[in-house]
Parts: structure tokens; C-alpha cells; sequence
């Protein structure tokens, strides 16, 4: 989150928004649909093997279409995909300039 935070506080303009994001999501002041969502994220990236489809029905429930739901999943699971191949390369994240 501290790498992609200065995106995020780039596209949003809402410092506030990006620090209850980065301390913890699950207490950030977002929309149900929102909070679902990055649920999602959050147990696909951390938990994999324990998403059902009462998960995605959760999603759909929270106005997410099919294709949101794909959306949702592939950023995810590329984020993971890349987080973990520059973990085993041993890359380091630059510190951001301002």
C-alpha cells in the first residue's frame, strides 16, 4: 500500500482517504460495495484456497457483474503474480521522490 499510496493519493486528492486505507481498510469510511470488494482482494490475495462462490455471490449482492467480479479478481491475482516474482527476485521498491 505504501508504494501505490502516492497513486492513490494522486487520483483521489484525499490524504485522509489514503491513510485509513493504508492503516486498515475494513475501518476506512468506503461504501458497502467498496468494503466488499476489497474483502475479496484481501482473502483471494492472502487466503486463495478458501474463496467460494458465496464470495463472488457477495460481490453480485453488492452490485458487482460478472464482469466486475473478473475485473476484481484478475488485478488481484496480477498483483499477487507480480508481487511475488520481484519478492523472489529480490527486487527492491524504490523510495518515491517527490
Amino acid at each position: 500500500m505504501h508504494h501505490h499510496g502516492a497513486g492513490l493519493r494522486r487520483l483521489t486528492k484525499d490524504d485522509a482517504l489514503v491513510a485509513a486505507l493504508a492503516d486498515d481498510y475494513t475501518e476506512a469510511s468506503l461504501s458497502e460495495a467498496d468494503h466488499q470488494m476489497l474483502s475479496y482482494a484481501d482473502k483471494l490475495t492472502r487466503r486463495p484456497a478458501r474463496i467460494t462462490q458465496a464470495d463472488v455471490t457477495a460481490l453480485k449482492q453488492k452490485g458487482f457483474c460478472d464482469a466486475a467480479v473478473l475485473d476484481i479478481a484478475q488485478v488481484a491475482a496480477y498483483y499477487a503474480f507480480v508481487n511475488r516474482i520481484a519478492s523472489g527476485l529480490g527486487v527492491e521498491i524504490e523510495s518515491p521522490t517527490t
